[in-house]
């Protein structure tokens, strides 16, 4: 196991991970085991590599007791001279295993599990499987993999001897009513932990794939988030709460469009819970006439990007008016910015544009570089069928001419840099609903966790009961 720092090309940014190597068929691969966090400056960089450190040693200490306590051995590590080696103080080849020791996850994931009452979801007449349940769940947190190197895992690790068909059989225990159980359990929690009631929303969708090519009625091959367009999938729809809690989801068909998720969802949390003051935030997939509507008929909230680009034609020409735009004081927000704002009417809501110098510049740049790789590739490819992305928009063939590069369309790309439009039925300040909007990042951020930490996909199950 080590640290790896990964930088991303045309950007100061560096990420930090804790990586170990692993060998798939016969061949070393690495493995992100944690993923510490993104570092936009040398100071940043420092901090997130002690993290790293600390969790490195964690990690190393899970499966067995350490001399020293993590932070110690973290400070040790830190320290010590760059490029200096440790040495060996015996021959590793004279090291015996004489007992190990695994302490932490029952007792403290456990007692979570406790007071979040997620025994309760079977109730008193299926009492029997809550155990198995609870231990899978402990799995899942420990050291997450397929239901069958769970069993596996538990047995070796922790001494709990679980049968495989009783695991499977307890997939058959988890259905509609437990599951709606289970989220009645997560708001509570949520809205527990908040002192609180919930008063803003964040919406969004992503993918997850199977380890398999079989399609069915759930299981279906479309556009896919994680790269994995060959394997079936399926589409999540999660709500949470601005600091990242799930409120709610819902799994749709992998081939689902995103924008008509929308309804569903909030039809089916409106009939569990009180959501008339909440606040909903989403990005611009969600951003049509029909889910607005659906919004504004049941008198709810939103905040919803706008699609800016597709709007009438006498108002995207006063949108690219830049000279127009005023400064906005984001001072209390938690936007690190410096925006310029302008506000405009559309079908009778509040259509609120924001001008970054620092958001044109990154587009700029990315534009830019799809460029030079598409110049490049009509070096050798004049085939339209080739060419995949958003480079593609930039190309131009009048009947069996040769593809050319379209200037107009790149000049055109080119007025809307630094721009980005919220659509809003709201009445609060401008500053707070370009917040709302911009901490749509802790949703990406469950997402994350859950695919990388909880390794939410890929899912093993090999077919489906309905």
């Amino acid at each position: 196991m080590f640290i790896r720092t990964k930088t991303t090309p045309n950007s100061p940014r560096k990420s930090v991970q804790v990586v170990e190597s692993i060998r798939v068929d016969g061949k070393v691969k690495q493995k992100i085991v944690r993923h510490i966090g993104i570092a936009d400056d040398e100071a940043e960089l420092v901090v997130l590599l002690e993290i790293a450190q600390y969790e490195k040693a964690m990690l190393e200490a899970a499966h067995q007791p350490q001399l020293f306590s993590p932070e110690e051995v973290a400070a040790q590590i830190a320290a010590m001279p760059a490029k200096t080696a440790v040495p060996d103080s015996v021959k590793l080849s004279d090291l015996r295993e004489q007992s190990r020791t695994i302490v932490g996850v029952h007792q403290v994931y456990g007692e979570i599990f406790e007071q979040l009452n997620l025994g309760s979801l079977f109730g008193a007449r299926l009492a029997a499987w809550r155990s198995v349940f609870k231990d899978l769940v402990m799995a899942r947190i420990a050291n997450p993999d397929s239901k069958r190197a769970s069993v596996r895992m538990l047995e070796q690790d922790f001494g709990l001897s679980h049968s495989i068909d009783h695991v499977y059989r307890l997939m058959d225990k988890l259905n509609d009513a437990a599951i709606a159980r289970l989220q009645g359990l997560a708001y509570q929690a949520a809205s527990d932990l908040l002192g609180r009631r919930v008063s803003v929303a964040f919406y969004d969708c992503t993918t997850l794939y199977f380890e398999s090519f079989n399609e069915d009625e759930l299981r279906q091959k479309e556009f896919s988030k994680d790269h994995k367009n060959q394997e079936a999938q399926v589409l999540l729809a999660m709500l949470t709460t601005t600091e990242g809690l799930p409120l709610g989801y819902e799994v749709f068909p992998g081939a689902s469009f995103e924008g008509h998720s929308l309804i569903p969802v909030i039809t089916a949390l409106q009939s569990r819970y009180q959501l008339e003051k909440i606040v909903f935030v989403a990005d611009r997939g969600l951003f049509s006439e029909e889910n607005l509507g659906f919004l504004e008929a049941h008198n709810l909230t939103y905040v919803v990007g706008a699609r800016i680009k597709n709007l009438p034609v006498a108002l995207t020409k006063e949108i690219k008016e830049k000279d127009s735009y005023q400064p906005i004081d984001l001072t209390d927000s938690c936007i690190d910015d410096v925006v310029k704002v302008k506000e405009f009417q559309h079908k009778g809501r509040r259509l609120v544009v924001s001008l970054s110098e620092r958001r044109a510049r990154k587009e700029q740049e990315d534009r830019e570089q799809a460029m030079k790789k598409l110049r490049k590739k009509l070096g050798r490819s004049d085939n339209v069928n080739t060419f995949i992305g958003h480079s593609k928009k930039y190309l131009t063939q009048e009947g069996t001419a040769s593809l050319t590069i379209d200037e107009d369309k790149i000049e055109a790309a080119k007025s809307f840099d630094g721009l980005a439009g919220i659509i809003t039925n709201a009445k609060e300040p401008i500053a707070t609903l370009l917040a709302h909007y911009h901490g749509l990042w802790q949703i990406e951020e469950t997402f994350r966790i859950s695919k990388h930490d909880l390794k939410i996909r890929p899912i093993y199950h090999p077919k489906f009961l309905y």
